[in-house]
């Protein structure tokens, strides 16, 4: 959510920045916007008045009663009555008002940094850089469900008895690599100096509306029948949602967070082919990185996030490219966002298995995350970014696709296998 007084200000730069992310029916908000604002400013400077003129003639009461004009103390007790009846009508009038901004602005798009490229979608976002070597081998590499069953790894018809659609069963060794990938990612966060978290599972109605945009909520999250509470769909919405309301020394700053914990998604709509298997799922677990950091050393924790995720897959031999989204790919929050990709040798493509965002102090804006200057003479608010360290069902599909052999066992990289027993190769159960 952008500022109200940088909009009132610089409306054309709201409407281009609009214009930039292809939402032109949001356009007519700004106007909406600056109206309901000047509205709501003379509400303010009328109600003001009112209480000034309330508080000055009040005074009048005790004297004109003294000196026995009680006439006069009636009429002038009468006109604060009715100037405090008309003062409770401006302040409910105020509050409507407010809200009506309020709505508007947290659908207005966030202002995108200047180097984000300009597309309509996806399809338009840009490679950056490439890192590894992508292989296809001469043998043929199977769906990741098949080479998971070839050691009796998964049982996807067990789970849709049991919770329907977008399930899993993991079981014997990829459940244990897909542990295994999550305490390495832990274990590497820390060493870069994170501070391991586990948090809330679920979150309050306010903490989603001050991390995500509303169609995002729509699209994700899972509402808890009867109660104020939405299951999260990533660690990121209640890592910040834990500065709600706070004031943080600047000193404090930066916070660097790795946090663990289960995701659950809707994942609304329709989805393609390769989206089947365990790869867009309702249910997954996920490593997560947080920082909450002064405005002018974003850019800088932004490019150090989505490196430590290029570094991680890179230390397992997987192959990553990074792609900058354009304009039209960014959620409405985001300042800046960039995707990592893993190498898919059976699909000879890449897919994303993490995404890096820099949302300048939107969310801080909207759960009040301010920062107190070291000499407490000023508060400004926070910047927050968010990157996926790794989340092990898409993960799994490009671990299991780059280190299958011809003869159908997995290798494990040496990176991982003290979280493996020292295994260095897994063996196939059910050849077929």
């Amino acid at each position: 959510m952008i500022d109200i007084k940088f909009l009132r200000e610089n409306p054309d730069a709201v409407k281009e920045n609009i214009k930039k992310k292809y939402e032109d029916h949001k356009l007519p908000l700004v106007d909406q916007v600056i109206e309901l604002d000047l509205k709501n400013r003379a509400i303010k400077q009328e109600k003001q008045a009112l209480e000034a003129e309330t508080n000055k003639v009040s005074k009048q009461i005790g004297a004109l009663m003294q000196s026995g004009k009680k006439d006069e103390a009636m009429a002038v007790k009468n006109e604060i009555a009715k100037n405090k009846g008309r003062i409770n009508e401006l302040a409910e009038e105020e509050r409507n008002v407010e809200a009506e901004i309020q709505k508007i602005m947290m659908v207005i798009p966030q202002m995108i940094d200047p180097s984000v490229p300009i597309g309509k979608d996806d399809s338009e976002n840009v490679e950056i850089q490439k890192y590894g070597d992508p292989v296809v081998p001469d043998y043929p590499i199977p769906y990741h469900t098949d080479i998971m069953e070839s050691f009796n790894g998964i049982d996807l018809e067990a789970a849709g008895r049991v919770a329907g659609s977008g399930f899993y069963y993991l079981m014997g060794d990829i459940a244990r690599l897909h542990s295994a990938v999550i305490t390495y990612a832990r274990d590497f966060m820390i060493d870069r100096g994170f501070t391991y978290v586990v948090p809330p599972f679920m979150i309050r109605s306010n903490v989603v509306t001050g991390v995500m945009s509303f169609d995002e909520m729509d699209a994700m999250m899972y509402k808890i029948e009867g109660e104020d509470l939405y299951l999260i769909g990533t660690s990121e919405h209640s890592m910040i949602g834990r500065f709600i309301d706070q004031i943080i020394p600047e000193g404090q700053l930066p916070l660097t967070l790795t946090s663990y914990s289960p995701c659950f998604r809707k994942e609304k709509g329709s989805h393609g082919i390769e989206e089947r298997g365990v790869y867009r799922i309702h249910q997954f677990e996920k490593q997560e990185m947080i920082v909450v950091c002064k405005p002018e050393e974003s850019p800088m924790w932004f490019d150090k996030l989505w490196q430590n995720t290029v570094d991680l897959f890179r230390s397992m031999d997987i192959p990553v490219r990074t792609l900058e989204c354009c304009s039209g790919d960014l959620a409405d929050l985001k300042v800046k966002s960039l995707d990592v990709e893993a190498w898919s040798p059976r699909q000879k493509k890449y897919f994303e298995v993490g995404s890096c965002s820099n949302l300048g102090d939107a969310q801080a804006r909207r759960l009040g995350i301010r920062v107190k200057s070291e000499d407490g003479k000023t508060k400004y608010l926070a910047h927050t970014l968010n990157n996926t360290v790794v989340a092990p069902p898409r993960m799994l599909i490009a671990f299991l696709e780059n280190h299958l052999q011809e003869d159908g066992s997995v290798t494990i990289p040496e990176v991982l296998r003290p979280y493996m027993g020292g295994i260095s190769v897994l063996t196939p159960k059910n050849r077929k």
